[in-house]
C-alpha cells in the first residue's frame, strides 16, 4: 500500500512537470498561430441568458420546427414594431408549438430553445410578446448492440441516463453519460451479467474511449493523475480537484488544433463523476460549452463517448456532426 502511494506521488509530480511543459508549448504556438493568417469563422450567435437546468426532467418533447443546424444557432426575427408587453417565455412558446406549459419549460430547460439569435435558457424570463422561437429537435435513440445479456444505445446530447433506461423497463443502467454528454450508454438485462460487468470497472478491465473539443492548444500527450471529489451544489453534483477525492487518472492525447481550439481524445480509467470535465479544467483545457467547468457557450457539451471495450465486446458510437463542422471552423 506504501508503494503504491508513492508510486502515485511520483507519478502526480511527473505529471504537474508535464503540464507546465504544455501550457509553455501551447503558449509558444498560440503566439505563432497568431501571426498566421485569421480563419473565417462563423460567428457565434448564441449569448446571453443565465439558465436553468432539467436534469430529471421527465417529459420528452422535439418538434420539427426547426432542423438540427451544424453547429450555428438559428433563429425567427422578432417583427420590428412591438407592443411593448411581455410575457413568460414558456407560455410564449407553449402557444407559438400549441404545446403544454410542462413540455414548454421542458424545452427551454434543455437548452433547445432560442430566440432572436439567443438560447432562452430562463422558462420564466420575460420575453416580449412578439418573439418568435426556433426549438432544435433531440436526435433519436439508436440501438449499437443488444443480446440477452446487455443493450448498447447511442445516446444523443440532451437525454439523460435515466429517461433511457425509462425507456427500456426491462433493463438496469450500467453506467452513466452527462446529460449533453453523447454516445456508448449500456443497460444489462442480468443481475449475473451486472456484477461481471461492475467487476471489470472495478479491476480498471474497461476500455473507455471519449473524443471532445475543448478551449486551447493541445499539442502533447497529458496523463492527468488527480483525485476527484464530489459535491451538491444547488441540488447539482459538481467536482474538483481535491486531496480528500478518490483516485482518478485521465488520459489525454491530441488529434488537431483549429483557432486556437483541440480536438483531442481521451481515455479514463475509474469513473468519477465529471471527470474529464473537471481534470481538463484543472490543467486549463476546459471543454466547448461546458460552462460549469470553465469551458465557452456553445450549442452543447462537445464531449462523445466514442467507445468502450467490455468484456471481450466492444461497442463504437460515430462521432455527432457538430464535431466535424468544428474541425471546418
Amino acid at each position: 500500500m506504501a508503494m503504491d502511494r508513492r508510486t502515485s506521488a511520483v507519478r502526480r509530480a511527473e505529471n504537474k512537470k508535464k503540464e507546465a511543459k504544455q501550457k509553455v508549448k501551447s503558449k509558444a504556438y498560440a503566439k505563432n498561430e497568431g501571426k498566421r493568417p485569421p480563419r473565417k469563422r462563423a460567428a457565434n450567435k448564441s449569448s446571453g441568458y443565465e439558465g436553468l437546468n432539467a436534469e430529471n426532467s421527465d417529459s420528452i418533447y422535439t418538434t420539427a420546427s426547426s432542423k438540427p443546424s451544424s453547429g450555428a444557432d438559428q433563429s425567427y426575427e422578432a417583427p420590428q414594431q412591438s407592443s411593448g408587453k411581455t410575457e413568460k417565455a414558456y407560455k410564449l412558446l407553449a402557444i407559438q408549438e400549441g404545446i403544454s406549459n410542462s413540455q414548454a419549460k421542458t424545452l427551454i430547460d434543455r437548452g433547445r430553445v432560442y430566440a432572436n439569435n439567443r438560447k432562452v435558457m430562463v422558462a420564466r424570463g420575460e420575453l416580449k410578446m412578439e418573439t418568435r422561437f426556433t426549438v432544435e429537435q433531440i436526435e433519436k435513440l439508436k440501438v449499437i448492440f443488444e443480446n440477452s445479456d446487455i443493450l448498447v444505445v447511442d445516446k444523443p446530447a440532451f437525454l439523460n441516463a435515466d429517461e433511457v433506461e425509462r425507456q427500456y423497463p426491462k433493463c438496469k443502467l450500467l453506467h452513466r453519460l452527462d446529460r449533453e454528454t453523447s454516445g456508448v450508454l449500456m443497460l444489462v438485462k442480468n443481475e449475473e451479467f451486472r456484477t461481471k460487468a461492475i467487476r471489470a470497472f472495478i479491476d480498471d478491465k474497461v476500455y473507455k474511449e471519449y473524443v471532445a473539443w475543448v478551449e486551447g492548444m493541445v499539442i502533447d500527450p497529458i496523463d492527468i493523475d488527480k483525485p476527484i471529489l464530489t459535491e451538491k451544489r444547488h441540488n447539482k453534483a459538481h467536482s474538483k480537484i481535491s486531496k480528500m477525492g478518490k483516485p482518478a487518472r485521465t488520459e489525454v492525447f491530441p488529434l488537431e488544433v483549429v483557432s486556437k481550439r483541440s480536438k483531442i481524445k481521451l481515455v479514463i480509467h475509474s469513473g468519477r463523476t465529471h471527470q474529464i470535465r473537471c481534470h481538463l479544467r484543472s490543467v486549463d483545457f476546459p471543454i466547448v460549452g461546458d460552462e460549469m467547468y470553465g469551458g465557452r457557450r456553445s450549442n452543447r457539451v462537445m464531449l462523445h463517448a466514442k467507445k468502450v471495450t467490455l468484456l471481450g465486446m466492444t461497442f463504437v458510437s460515430p462521432e455527432p456532426k457538430i464535431f466535424a463542422h468544428f474541425s471546418m471552423q
